[in-house]
């Protein structure tokens, strides 16, 4: 096979144990015989040397006639350049199919909802390319007519671009990651009844906080004593939820004193917001004592939610991050090729900005996940599954700073928030130097927040709302509802299993600019509140398993966030 493309070169490089910088890749691609140039620097190599560099690439080059840097091949790593991509506009209802990328006519939408485009790197099935978006009906599509003049200039730019390797060193120095809520290594929890008790109040008091601005607080307690026809709010845990028979229904909050009822009357306008409330979450309640004080008539329901006056930060230069999730390698529908489509393309020029990438969990198949598993397995033993992961990541960027979170097909234990991988896979990963933390996790890149969340209890959502509210189609619309509510996970004892510990790790004190989640093998995004809430697909075809619960994955998406503007381009590698 030919090794034209950088992650080849990586590949075939990673196979004999050895990492490279990129220089080092240019010059073996920029070869006559790059496969015969790899034999020759890895042979001159010494013992115990697992980097190949540039310098020493070079030297072979100087000092072996046999290898030619002949005047007919180009230095540039990709010779097999990505086809210029084909961009839709974000606009819902206004969404034409991706067509063939040799057809370079952009459609950029601008919405209240941000800026999204959606790139196709390869001829796809129109019947499949509808990424699902979030817009209002305000925003405004700019047409092909709009961008039809600019098509030869642009497909000139692309493929000088496309062909070229991108150098991300420059801006090194001016890179800015950090990590906050990452509780590996700081677990509290003992599995006693004390330790949920703890996680408990730690979620009402953190997120109580939030509501008391909101309302007249009275603890349970309190609002016993009052006489009826008073004026009455509580911030409160949700007990309970059910209907009477009249057809009202009846809301159960629980502080640290006690816990009252609440009513809500099936023809007030705040009924509307029932089939939303979850068990364990966090609420106020505002409204009127009965007359015999025994219960509260409510006027008024409350979330934490995000401040509809938020304003996003960005970041003070021009530069992108990539998210995906659900990589699922050890699956044999892995998607290798459109993963190696992907590592190609961050190599080349247009991919330049590109200095993050934000892996959100699932990076194997893993073992004994749902039943019959082993039989969908390309690999069977999980360690040999992150070996080969490790391979794959290999051949991306070794300038790109990695962030990932576990998912629960990873080796972690399953109960979030889930820590990191353990000293031993941290080991079989540990030539990326990736930054592996715990699942939920905070991470501020050059100013701006992204949380990142697997998504286990989206599935929660997803089954308790109606459909018009949280969809497997829409799954953002799922994630609105974790935004909403201030918490990842808030439903206790279902779906979702929630590990006791002294701090609730799931909550979401800090509103972020970017929430960014996978699990459902959905790609789906939008913005609530000016949160931009993204789920950015997977990596894996369809299973049998998958196939027998109706799940019709988004395959081979890497949504390309701008950190400067919030803007989004989501591009296809499959």
């Amino acid at each position: 096979m030919p090794l034209e493309t950088s992650s080849r070169i990586v590949m075939e490089l990673t196979e004999r144990g050895f990492n490279a910088d990129r220089e080092a890749i240019t010059l073996i691609a920029g070869t006559d015989d790059p496969r015969a140039t790899i034999e020759a620097v890895t042979e001159r190599a010494d013992d115990d040397a697992l980097r190949i560099t540039s310098d020493q690439v070079r030297s072979t080059i100087e000092s072996d006639p046999s290898i030619s840097t002949g005047s007919n091949r180009s230095t540039n790593t990709s010779t097999e350049s990505v086809s210029p991509p084909e961009t839709m506009g974000s606009a819902k209802t206004d969404r034409s199919p991706v067509s063939d990328a040799s057809d370079d006519v952009s459609t950029d939408a601008s919405t209240d909802e941000g800026n999204v485009a959606v790139d196709d790197t390869t001829e796809s099935d129109p019947s499949t390319s509808d990424s699902r978006s979030d817009t209002d009906s305000t925003g405004s599509t700019t047409t092909a007519s709009n961008t039809a003049a600019s098509t030869t200039a642009s497909n000139a730019s692309r493929s000088e671009t496309a062909t070229s390797d991108a150098d991300r060193s420059d801006t090194a120095h001016l890179r800015d990651l950090e990590i906050a809520n990452d509780m590996t290594g700081h677990s509290t929890g003992t599995g006693e009844y004390a330790d949920f008790v703890r996680t408990f109040r730690d979620r009402y008091e953190r997120l109580s906080k939030i509501l008391r601005g909101r309302v007249n607080h009275r603890p349970a307690s309190a609002i016993a004593e009052m006489p009826g026809g008073s004026d009455a709010a509580m911030i409160g845990l949700v007990n309970d939820v059910r209907s009477t028979r009249s057809g009202h229904w009846l809301v159960e909050l629980e502080d640290t004193t006690g816990t009252f009822p609440a009513l809500i009357m099936k023809d007030k306008g705040i009924a509307d917001v029932v089939d939303e409330i979850l068990l364990d979450e966090c609420i106020a309640v505002d409204g009127t004592l009965a007359d015999d004080a025994g219960i509260l008539f409510a006027d008024a329901v409350h979330f934490p939610d995000v401040p509809r006056t938020f304003q996003p930060s960005y970041a003070d230069r021009h530069v992108q991050a990539a998210l995906i999730s659900d990589v699922h390698v050890g699956s044999q529908e892995f998607m290798r090729g459109a993963w190696e489509s992907f590592a190609d393309w961050l190599h080349t020029e247009e991919a330049e900005p590109v200095e993050y990438l934000l892996l959100a969990g699932d990076m194997v198949e893993g073992v004994g996940v749902y039943p019959d598993q082993d039989e969908e397995l390309d690999i069977v033993d999980i360690y040999e599954q992150y070996e080969r992961f490790s391979e794959h990541l290999k051949a991306v960027p070794d300038d790109i700073e990695i962030v990932m979170i576990p998912g629960n097909h990873d080796a972690v234990r399953l109960a979030e928030p889930q820590p990191a991988f353990d000293e031993d896979l941290r080991e079989l990963m540990s030539a990326h130097d990736s930054r592996i933390v715990s699942n939920p996790a905070a991470v501020t890149i050059e100013g701006v927040s992204v949380l990142m969340y697997h998504g286990v209890s989206l599935d929660e959502v997803i089954a308790e709302l109606p459909a018009e509210k949280a969809s497997y189609d829409d799954p953002h619309k799922a994630m609105y509802h974790l935004l909403k509510k201030r918490h990842v996970a808030p439903q206790f004892g279902g779906h979702t299993r929630v590990a006791p510990e002294e701090r609730d790790h799931l909550v979401i004190e800090d509103v972020p600019e970017v929430f960014h989640t996978g699990h459902v093998h959905k790609l789906g995004w939008g913005k609530y509140h000016n949160v931009l809430a993204v789920n950015s697909g997977c990596w894996q075809e369809q299973t049998d398993f998958q196939k027998s619960v109706n799940i019709d994955p988004d395959c081979g998406f890497a949504p390309i966030l701008d950190l400067d503007t919030l803007d989004m381009t989501v591009r296809k590698f499959a």
